[in-house]
């Protein structure tokens, strides 16, 4: 996955969040209409890469005080995921807000907050517990359910599916998953959790789109892609959807996956 990274260590890299991260503060309207769920205009992914043998401690922090300090400051939490590989330690998070505005006003308030730096201070005390960590914002596409909690995957696992578009390709790729891709996907079992664009001032926002599936299990995704890719309403889409655009919708290697597992303290599970 392609994001905006950060190798500031980690008080400073909270602290441009809040006040450099984005040089256009506009507002994060959400692209489509209201639905139940998490209501945003807003969405924030973060992935902090686990300095090494700090995930447990990590998580403790999270778990034992950055969720509840987070809603103290109107940040919402929406879920928290680690990789279904061990060697992959990278916690991912989604958090969302009502704007870019408001998010900035939180975040503010948030690392100003004693019991913040309190909390801060003690789990850092034998060392930092994150070596870099990745901020992108999101809207939600006009297509998109809107992300909810509670228990989403039941019991199963996340997919986090990243998808690069061919140049001034990506207007026809968002119309084959509103139009075909998504009830396709449903069709052959899998969940449709969201769909997201990267705000306008981020790198790839013109090319990019995000989005995450529920599975049962990771072999139950496999069948499932299988019986989706043989399906011939989906192969009539692809080839109607690439004639019109005049090629393929996705760049060369445009199309990445990682399978995630909800942590217990997430939100959505």
């Amino acid at each position: 996955m392609t994001h905006m990274s950060s190798s500031l260590p980690r008080r400073e890299f909270l602290v441009s969040t809040v006040l450099g991260s984005a040089a256009v503060l506009s507002g994060c309207a959400t692209s489509g209409g209201s639905s139940k769920g998490v209501a945003a205009g807003c969405y924030e992914m973060r992935i902090y890469h686990i300095a090494p043998g700090k995930q447990e401690a990590l998580l403790n922090r999270f778990r034992n005080h950055t969720l509840k300090l987070f809603a103290r400051h109107g940040i919402t939490s929406v879920g928290y995921w680690m990789p279904i590989d061990p060697a992959d330690q990278r916690l991912h998070f989604l958090l969302s807000y009502p704007s870019r505005e408001a998010r900035e006003a939180s975040w503010k308030a948030f690392v100003a907050d004693p019991d913040w730096q309190a909390a801060y201070k003690a789990s850092e005390a034998n060392g930092p517990l994150v070596s870099k960590a990745e901020n992108p914002f999101y809207v939600l596409t006009d297509y998109s359910p809107k992300p909810r909690t509670g228990n989403v995957s039941k019991g199963g696992v996340w997919e986090w599916r990243t998808y690069t578009a061919a140049p001034g390709r990506l207007g026809a790729l968002d119309a084959r998953f509103r139009d075909h891709t998504q009830a396709l996907f449903a069709k052959h079992g899998m969940n449709n959790y969201a769909y997201w664009h990267k705000m306008a001032d981020q790198p790839g926002a013109d090319v990019t789109l995000d989005y995450f599936l529920t599975h049962a299990s990771v072999e139950a995704s496999k069948k499932s892609f299988a019986a989706f890719g043989q399906d011939p309403a989906w192969k009539a889409a692809r080839e109607a959807s690439e004639k019109a655009a005049g090629g393929s919708l996705t760049a060369p290697g445009g199309v990445k996956s990682l399978f995630l597992k909800a942590t217990d303290f997430s939100p959505a599970q």
